[in-house]
């Protein structure tokens, strides 16, 4: 396509193979993506072409069945039900569900299924300067966490790039007569370095945060919201390093950023050798994050933006407090989040 007598690259190739796997790839202006349906429909590959900005986690000889291995840590998996819930136990408003306890170590329910299945492309276009692309999974008995979990349900991605980022759209549809519990999160694994040739040490994170979220030894909420430390106030301030040292599960109530001197509800990390910076902007949905860098040693960290507190249906704090919602039969919960750079 031709605006103003420049080329704006604009496709979308639905069959792309990319580590072995049959995935998407989308391009617009100077953003391209890799969606792997097959893998959960996970972002494998999100890549400012222009500047040379890595956003999500990536190596060249990263092999499918490394990034199989662990699901979480690659890219931009989705998660449903997100994060860990006491003894696998989860407690809605008309039942009581026994999860299998997937993180022996701790006992207990971690990060759900829906990352770990095949979902379908729904449907594609080329908009204009945009590319969509919808995908989605439907549970129900065929799936073997029926037995644990028999709640039918629709989560669907929709997702757009163009100009102005990738823009993910998740919506959740209860098909069910029971109470579909909704919590949501992203693993979101941002690069580091993110800019090609670039330092890990000249990058910094800025998330807002309001309180702390205190946990317990097995990561699950003590129920006690913190002021915040001097350790905190690094987040705030946008002085945190990433990586290069352990960050485990610091979990915060969000608040207002400040974006180029406009509010912004999202995070950012930035180059402070460049200025280059990666983006997230999230909906209101999204009422925490939690922080998490598999030790700093490993050229990746996670600000995921969650919907509810981890463990939310079993704790005592009022809904408003913990995020928890309830969706009944027909009713979708939607969210949305915008990646993009500067």
């Amino acid at each position: 396509m031709h605006y103003g007598g420049v080329t704006f690259l604009n496709n979308i190739d639905l069959k792309f193979m990319f580590k072995d796997t049959e995935c998407v790839r989308m391009q617009s202006g100077k953003y391209s993506c890799v969606i792997a349906p097959k893998l959960g429909a996970a972002v494998l590959r999100l890549r400012d072409e222009e500047n040379g900005i890595e956003v999500f986690r990536y190596r060249d000889d990263c092999t499918l069945k490394t990034i199989n291995k662990a699901r979480e840590i690659w890219g931009l998996p989705t998660l449903f039900l997100p994060n860990r819930f006491d003894k696998g136990i989860i407690k809605t408003s008309d039942a009581v569900y026994q999860m299998p306890v997937n993180e022996k170590k701790l006992d207990n329910f971690i990060h759900g299924w829906v990352h770990k299945r095949e979902h379908e492309i729904e449907c594609y276009s080329t908009q204009d300067k945009k590319v969509v692309l919808v995908t989605s999974y439907t549970f129900d008995k065929n799936d073997e966490m029926y037995s644990y979990f028999p709640v039918d349900f629709k989560i669907s991605y929709t997702f757009t790039l163009s100009e102005n980022g990738l823009l993910q759209e998740i919506y959740l549809t209860n098909n069910s007569d029971k109470a579909l519990p909704v919590s949501i999160c992203t693993h979101t694994c941002l690069n580091a370095p993110m800019c090609d040739g670039g330092r890990e040490e000249s990058m910094r994170m800025c998330v807002p945060i309001i309180e702390k979220c205190e946990l317990d030894k097995r990561c699950l909420p003590t129920e006690k919201l913190l002021p915040l430390k001097k350790k905190d106030l690094e987040y705030k301030e946008g002085t945190k390093m990433p990586t290069l040292h352990n960050i485990s599960n610091d979990m915060y109530t969000a608040g207002m950023n400040k974006l180029d001197g406009k509010d912004f509800y999202g995070s950012y990390v930035v180059d402070t050798d460049n200025g280059h910076k990666v983006c997230n902007e999230v909906s209101k949905e999204f009422k925490f994050w939690n922080m998490w860098n598999d030790k700093g040693n490993k050229g990746y960290f996670c600000p995921e933006p969650m919907t509810a507190m981890i463990n939310s249906p079993n704790l005592s704090l009022p809904n408003e407090v913990s995020g928890y919602e309830e969706i009944t039969k027909g009713h979708t919960f939607k969210c949305w989040q915008r990646f993009f750079t500067e």
